[in-house]
């Protein structure tokens, strides 16, 4: 293969990923046009996000279960169609249990296409940290894009026109079944190779603590923070926005930035250290008046998202041979847990105020270096390459 060509395959992962993570963040900003079309409820709104949310959560690892007993690479460009069919049907009709089953079917389908993905993208990665952080990029950029696909599009079409918010999955999944084909014709890869060393599953049970505990502080700011920005800053709505501007977008090049310092650090000592310095930036978002704010949330979010596709290549290097059980547990319950748990934040603001809600997220970072502690290197990291298998 030429470079470029070896490139496209982690491009089409890349952008796929985006696609597959865009409609879990399409949820949140769906959810106000049902409320004010169809006059849901707060607990028919909440209703809505939890169908999204629980079941992936429920669902992810299992898929990452059968997958381990046989690889099933079609569920990566299935996967993401399913996500994108079921936001396009969710406007569809009045009746409250079609567009429940509807975000249910969209979140089976986010399910679905993590183990898979993860597994498929480490490969071409060929094992470098780097790829997988572009990998993991993806998934953050898509999530942060899905309201601003969503808004538009139903501000002028309403609800009526969610058919079109499928559109990108149909496109991301036939580019995804091209690459699958390349990456399975005669020659492209060499064959498979078993997996060397044990399943470590201590030291995975360690990582799940750490990825958990960074999935709920990370959704507990994204849900609240805007909100929290704009009493302390003042100026309404657009300074609340601008924090999440910020949250996301350094959150996302750090992404990136994880991949470059576990080169040159080593996974555990990059992501020990990015803990660490989580637990006052956490804090501080609760605590410093004024626009210096912003400042410990860009903190927060370096702290927070560096390790993110470290998770990912550890979770996958202590279960060598369970990378779809690593990848759905890693990658997609890291996002539905934190999901789950942001409503017992919002529990704790309503009883003792937003700030304080806040301030007992420092716990979780906390957690994580407490877990991370004892974290080795996985041993077996140099073993040969995996191959897609049909």
């Amino acid at each position: 293969m030429t470079s470029a060509n070896s490139r496209w395959p982690m491009v089409v992962l890349v952008v796929g990923h985006a696609v597959d993570d865009l409609y879990q963040g399409a949820v949140p900003a769906l959810v106000p046009f049902l409320v004010a079309e169809r006059s849901y409820g707060y607990l028919a709104a909440s209703g809505i996000t939890l169908a999204a949310t629980l079941l992936s959560a429920v669902v992810q690892p299992l898929f990452g279960v059968l997958t381990d007993r046989r690889a099933l690479p079609w569920l990566v460009p299935a996967g993401m169609t399913v996500a994108g069919a079921g936001i396009g049907l969710s406007g569809l009709g009045n009746s409250y249990t079609l567009t429940w089953l509807a975000i249910a079917l969209s979140g089976l389908g986010v399910a679905a296409y993590h183990p898979e993905s993860a597994r498929l993208a480490r490969r071409v990665a060929r094992r470098g940290h780097v790829g997988m952080s572009w990998f993991s990029l993806g998934g953050n950029v898509g999530f942060a894009l899905g309201p601003i696909l969503v808004t538009p599009v139903l501000h002028l079409g309403g609800l009526g026109a969610t058919p079109l918010l499928a559109v990108p999955a149909v496109a991301a999944g036939l580019l995804t079944v091209a690459v699958l084909r390349k990456l399975q014709a005669p020659g492209a890869a060499a064959s498979h190779a078993a997996a060397a060393g044990r399943d470590d599953w201590r030291q995975f049970a360690r990582l799940t603590i750490v990825v958990v505990a960074r999935s709920m502080v990370t959704f507990g700011l994204s849900t609240f923070l805007a909100i929290w920005v704009a009493q302390r800053v003042g100026g309404g709505p657009t300074a609340g926005e601008a924090a999440l501007v910020v949250l996301f977008g350094v959150g996302a090049a750090s992404t990136l930035l994880g991949g470059v310092l576990a080169e040159r650090w080593g996974r555990i000592r990059t992501l020990r250290v990015a803990y660490l310095v989580a637990i006052p930036a956490v804090a501080g978002v609760a605590l410093v008046p004024g626009p210096a704010v912003y400042a410990l949330v860009a903190l927060a979010a370096v702290a927070t998202y560096v390790p993110f596709s470290l998770h990912v290549t550890l979770g996958q290097d202590y279960l060598p041979h369970r990378h779809g059980t690593a990848g759905g547990v890693t990658l997609g319950l890291a996002v539905s847990v934190g999901g789950l748990a942001a409503p017992a934040v919002g529990g704790l603001a309503n009883a003792a105020g937003l700030q304080q809600a806040l301030l007992s997220l420092t716990v979780l970072p906390v957690l994580a270096v407490v877990a991370a502690r004892g974290l080795t290197e996985p041993h077996h990291e140099d073993r040969p390459q995996e191959t897609v298998r049909a």
